[in-house]
C-alpha cells in the first residue's frame, strides 16, 4: 500500500448523492495476521441532526462507545507491537502518524483520514505497531466501541 495514498472526501457529490467515505481498515485475516485495507463506507441516509435544520447525510454505527480519548504523539514517538484494545475509530486531528500490519503492510494518515482498528486476536499477538512521522506532534481521536463490527478486511 504505498504511503502517500490519502482518504478523499467527495463534498460536490455528497451534495446529491448519498456520499461513500472512504476508510482505512486495520483486521485480522484468515491465517490470524494483522492486515490493512482500504474501504468504502455507505449506507448513508438524509436525515435532520436536531431542531429545524435542513436534512445531512448520516450513518449509524450500532454500538455502544465505552471510550473517548485524546492521544498526543510527541516528536519521534513509535509504540511496540500490539493489537486493537478494543474495535475503534482513530482519527488524526493534526499531524501525521503511520500504522504497519503484522503483514508488512504500511500507511500513512493524517488529517481528515479514517482509520478502523479491528485487529483483534490475532495467532502470535503482534497485532500492528504505530507511530508519529514528520515535525510536529500528533493528536489523534480515538472512540472505542463494546463490540466488534461486521468481519473482514470492510466490516463497515
Amino acid at each position: 500500500m504505498p504511503n502517500d495514498e490519502h482518504l478523499v472526501f467527495d463534498w460536490e457529490a455528497a451534495k446529491t448523492l448519498p456520499p461513500q467515505m472512504p476508510y482505512l481498515s486495520l483486521f485480522t485475516d484468515d491465517q490470524g495476521r494483522s492486515r490493512l485495507g482500504m474501504c468504502t463506507m455507505d449506507g448513508f441516509v438524509p436525515s435532520v441532526i436536531g431542531g429545524k435544520t435542513d436534512a445531512l447525510w448520516q450513518r449509524s454505527l450500532p454500538t455502544d462507545v465505552v471510550g473517548v480519548k485524546y492521544l498526543v504523539m510527541p516528536v519521534g514517538w513509535q509504540g511496540a507491537w500490539h493489537e486493537s484494545p478494543a474495535p475503534q475509530w482513530v482519527i488524526p486531528l493534526s499531524g501525521r502518524w503511520f500504522l504497519e500490519s503484522a503483514a508488512g503492510e504500511r500507511i500513512e494518515m493524517g488529517p481528515g483520514d479514517l482509520h478502523w482498528g479491528q485487529d483483534l486476536n490475532t495467532t502470535d499477538g503482534r497485532g500492528h505497531r504505530s507511530g508519529q512521522i514528520g515535525e510536529e506532534p500528533c493528536v489523534l481521536l480515538m472512540l472505542q466501541f463494546a463490540s466488534p463490527q461486521g468481519s473482514g478486511a470492510c466490516p463497515l
